[in-house]
């Protein structure tokens, strides 16, 4: 839509002047769905949804925000003309600081070296992705007509939050959103050797002993005060058990999550260890990086817990009741097989709000200082990725289920044996 609005009016015909506020003239009525003279702001989420504008961080209520002066349901035209002709001079002051040769065009070198000021090393092949993002001519080369149409109604306001976008939308979408199984290994192996797979591999051993030993522990004590007067416990008191069991034991370990989670995503050598990496974010980020994401964790264990717990047992008992002859072991064969279909069924059901938690400590790890609600980043994943967004990274995740549900499965029987719990 800007594309074309940009060639609307021949070079020539009229002076730059009158031919933008012809092109923002258009624009404000094609926004202005119900001819009423003023853009709200549904309106003005459904006109930047349709001509795919959009940066996913609610940019329709920075705009409305910014331009409605006199705070009332709607922008008029005049309100709306203002705010582009502000929002230019802050798109011209950020183009010119980019266009380090004051050549009138930006390059793929330009566009490298401001990422790299923020941290962010990209190959001249993402460059050029992001460059051909804004070029319209084929040129392969950004001018000002062209910046200044592609960003015309995105809210941000200087180079800094433009080359933060193209690092959210296009940097991490190109490293990270296509990912596959088998790339996801060729990169790690070629960034830190074969010992990357484990990175973080210690404290996920670390947290698993006292993890396990609350979930089994909870679980049982749950379902005794659930089930009054020794009463049979059916499936509404083990999946209550086994979701409170399951909060309990990750609001007691989640600071170790945290750790596991930077410690995987931290570069070969950035860290000496668990309690290197612990004292570094608690000087650098503070107490409450600790608990990043808990949230959507606490909602996702609810579920994922409750679920796991509940199946196994279920499954279990109900093989014993119509298939065992005289026997209270049915064997490592039918746990297994038990145990990996209630985790296969708790991951499923649990995958999305653990999606969620994940990307917000990575979040916390690639933009400090700054904080998006865990709602803001379901929007987010829901506009950028559909929902199959939810869902990226299920595959590993259920891959690594059989080996992780051999230990688990031995583990809560061995336990529950010897506390006398069976």
């Amino acid at each position: 839509m800007l594309r074309w609005l940009r060639g609307f009016v021949l070079p020539g015909v009229a002076c730059q002047k009158d031919e933008d506020d012809l092109r923002y003239e258009i624009l404000f009525q094609d926004l202005d769905s119900d001819g009423d003279g003023l853009v709200d702001i549904v309106e003005l989420q459904e006109g930047l949804k349709n001509w795919g504008l959009s940066s996913g961080q609610n940019s329709e209520k920075h705009i409305f925000e910014a331009g409605n002066t006199n705070d009332d349901s709607g922008l008029d035209f005049e309100e709306f003309m203002q705010y582009l002709k502000d929002h230019e001079i802050k798109m011209r002051l950020a183009f010119n600081s980019l266009d380090k040769n004051n050549d009138g065009i930006i390059e793929t070198s330009e566009i490298i070296a401001a990422l790299k000021s923020l941290g962010v090393n990209i190959s001249e092949a993402q460059a050029k992705k992001i460059l051909q993002s804004i070029d319209s001519d084929g040129t392969m080369t950004i001018d000002w007509d062209e910046w200044k149409y592609y960003f015309l109604l995105h809210p941000a306001k200087n180079i800094d939050e433009i080359a933060h976008f193209w690092k959210r939308s296009t940097v991490h979408s190109l490293k990270s959103r296509r990912l596959r199984l088998i790339g996801g290994f060729e990169q790690m192996v070629k960034e830190g050797g074969i010992h990357s797979l484990w990175r973080g591999n210690g404290v996920n051993v670390f947290k698993i002993a006292p993890e396990t030993t609350l979930k089994i522990g909870a679980y049982e004590q749950y379902k005794k005060w659930l089930s009054f007067d020794d009463a049979k416990v059916g499936i509404t008191e083990r999946f209550v058990s086994g979701s409170l069991a399951g909060a309990t034991a990750q609001t007691c370990i989640y600071p170790m999550e945290v750790l596991k989670t930077r410690m995987i995503l931290g570069e070969t050598g950035q860290y000496s260890g668990v309690i290197d990496c612990g004292k570094k974010l608690l000087k650098q980020e503070g107490v409450r990086t600790f608990f990043k994401g808990y949230i959507p964790n606490f909602l996702g264990i609810l579920p994922y817990a409750g679920i796991d717990l509940a199946v196994y047992e279920l499954l279990k008992n109900y093989w014993l009741e119509h298939y065992a002859t005289n026997s209270v072991d049915p064997g490592i064969i039918i746990l297994l097989g038990c145990s990996a279909l209630s985790h296969t069924c708790g991951q499923i059901a649990s995958f999305p709000l653990n999606l969620v938690r994940t990307r917000m400590q990575v979040q916390a790890l690639e933009e400090k200082g700054t904080t998006t609600s865990m709602i803001h980043l379901i929007q987010e994943i829901h506009n950028n990725e559909g929902k199959k967004g939810f869902f990226r990274g299920l595959t590993p995740n259920i891959i690594k289920v059989l080996p992780a549900v051999i230990i688990s499965c031995a583990a809560y029987e061995k336990v529950t044996q010897h506390m006398g719990l069976i």
